[in-house]
């Protein structure tokens, strides 16, 4: 029979009735260690993990609903109007798929999170290097001369209403919450009624004079009002026809709506018709960095562990020395290089142990890395930090950065940009101007090495097709004229410019042009020859062309007589 796993053994079986007897403990077997409640409470209370910020989820049936706006945004007497409520579009998102990240958080929460550095420079750097350089105005077109009076009129309206800082504040916004509105100012701000209607860019509805301002609106203040949810086929598909901007209802063409990284049509009512903002992608990669800064200064804190070896079951159950954990305590309090813990010679040791540090610096980078991955920029940018190592250059992560900033302005700053460009014209000149147009300066500036390389290598390519006849000197000046980069940038083109060649000495002898000369005619292949040796300063090998037309002028000159010697 199998004995019970306790210390009773059976001693015999009657009558169905068993009676035990005490087991009589080995001497080899060690009595369990009993832990007193008293080195328990002494030992205090257990350390918790450190707990990101904003890392507790929301609950899964609020997780994907319509935010409510802030108080005093909508009307009292008006409401969100869809067509069907999008409520249960979300059901498959809130049960299996809810995880951090992958819901709205607010923009409260949001405003939080631009408090800490590592969300928002990733922002700040994005919107400045989009307007870093800024545009170029420019004219198309045979007439295109004669408009650089209206180009100037545009540069100085542009200042005027502040357009650069205006979009650089947009595209913070943009990147702190998601969603960015800039308000187009007509003069129409208290008129409530005008608000309402569409700002059509017309001179009907902009006249001279009528641009005041433009006022960037963070999306905390603004609310949808109507969207289309039923027909895909339009052109307003979910896109709010109007907004609320705090109580006042704004026409949605009187508000430019930047959003740099939307999301499905299915979320953007629980997004507010906004997008995905910096902090949110960038969030559970920040949530790593912190804690990985964090355990690397906990552990510098607690660099050496101190070990004292001493009779545990006796500590543990309370019967050693009651005074052992103030003991303990107080050395941790005087741990320093002059504290000192006095040991019993016979039952305790005292041990130092270190922590490696070899690795720590390997993964503080490659979080900080991840944070870079994300957000797509570089390390040298987002935070200052340069490769290491030998011929270690971060110049192809620049490039590429760089080729990218291109793309986002084309794809989130033209639009808008284009349809201020058309209001201010309307505002100045009454009319648009199709020919006039911008372009995005280019965000790399070229060395004086490598411009005068890239300037080398066009006067040759422009010196073959002129000699091929695919072009003509006159052509190949107005390219010099136009580009700001030239050496010759405003290059009078009227200016008759005479043919290559010493002026004046056509004709003489020796020189091209002269019957006597060997190699025949005017204008033959010797005279051609001859011309171009004399612009290159090799005639006859010699380098001085001055030298070359003394030859050529002895040859045929008459013989000086000689004077006899004094």
């Amino acid at each position: 029979m199998r004995e019970p796993s306790s210390g009773w053994a059976p001693m015999m079986r009657m009558a169905g009735f068993f009676s035990f007897r005490k087991r009589d403990t080995p001497s080899c077997v060690k009595p369990r260690t009993r832990i007193s409640d008293t080195v328990l409470a002494n030992a205090g209370a257990p350390r918790t993990p450190l707990t990101p910020l904003g890392a507790t989820l929301p609950k899964a049936e609020t997780a994907f609903k319509i935010p409510a706006a802030p108080k005093g945004v909508i009307p009292k007497e008006a409401k969100m109007a869809a067509d069907s409520a999008p409520s249960d579009l979300f059901s498959w998102a809130v049960n299996d798929a809810l995880s951090e990240g992958l819901y709205f958080p607010g923009y409260p929460y949001l405003s939080e999170l631009t408090q800490r550095a590592e969300y928002r420079r990733p922002a700040e750097m994005l919107a400045q290097n989009m307007t870093r350089k800024w545009i170029k105005f420019q004219a198309t077109g045979d007439n295109a001369g004669e408009k650089a009076d209206k180009i100037k009129q545009i540069e100085a309206e542009f200042k005027r209403i502040n357009a650069r800082e205006v979009f650089k504040q947009a595209l913070e916004k943009d990147g702190f919450f998601g969603r960015a509105q800039i308000f187009i100012d007509c003069g129409d701000e208290s008129d409530q009624e005008e608000l309402k209607t569409p700002l059509s860019q017309s001179s009907n509805k902009i006249t001279k004079g009528k641009l005041q301002r433009l006022q960037v609106v963070e999306p905390i203040w603004t609310y949808p009002d109507r969207y289309n949810t039923t027909n895909p086929l339009k052109d307003d598909f979910y896109r709010p026809q109007s907004w609320f901007v705090m109580g006042k209802q704004v026409h949605a063409s009187r508000l430019l709506t930047i959003v740099s990284r939307p999301v499905p049509d299915m979320l953007k009512p629980a997004y507010i018709f906004g997008g995905l903002s910096l902090s949110q992608l960038a969030k559970p990669y920040v949530d790593n960095w912190l804690r990985t800064r964090q355990s690397v200064s906990d552990l510098l804190a607690a660099f050496n562990v101190f070990v004292l070896k001493t009779d545990m079951a006796s500590t543990l159950s309370g019967s050693a020395d009651e005074n052992l954990f103030t003991r303990l305590e107080l050395f941790n309090r005087l741990r320093d290089n002059r504290g000192i813990l006095a040991l019993d010679n016979e039952k305790e040791d005292f041990q130092s142990i270190s922590a490696p540090l070899g690795t720590l610096d390997h993964l503080q980078a490659q979080a900080q890395e991840q944070m870079s991955a994300v957000t797509g920029i570089p390390l040298v940018i987002l935070l200052g930090i340069t490769p290491s190592g030998l011929n270690a250059s971060s110049e192809g992560e620049l490039q590429a950065f760089d080729q990218w900033i291109e793309a986002q302005q084309e794809s989130h700053l033209r639009p808008p940009l284009t349809k201020v460009l058309n209001i201010v014209q309307l505002s100045l000149f009454g009319e648009v101007d199709p020919e006039i147009s911008f372009k995005f300066n280019p965000l790399r500036i070229l060395s004086d090495t490598e411009l005068a390389t890239v300037r080398k290598t066009n006067a040759d390519t422009a010196g073959v097709l002129i000699d091929k006849g695919v072009i003509d000197a006159g052509e190949e000046r107005e390219r010099l004229a136009s580009e700001e980069d030239s050496l010759y940038p405003g290059l009078d083109l009227n200016k008759q410019i005479e043919p290559p060649g010493q002026p004046g000495m056509e004709g003489m002898p020796g020189m091209p042009g002269d019957p006597n000369a060997p190699g025949g005619e005017p204008g033959g292949e010797q005279d051609q020859a001859d011309l171009a040796n004399i612009m290159a300063g090799k005639d006859d090998g010699s380098s001085d062309p001055g030298q070359s037309v003394q030859m050529n002028t002895a040859q045929t000159a008459p013989p000086v007589a000689k004077q006899p010697p004094q």
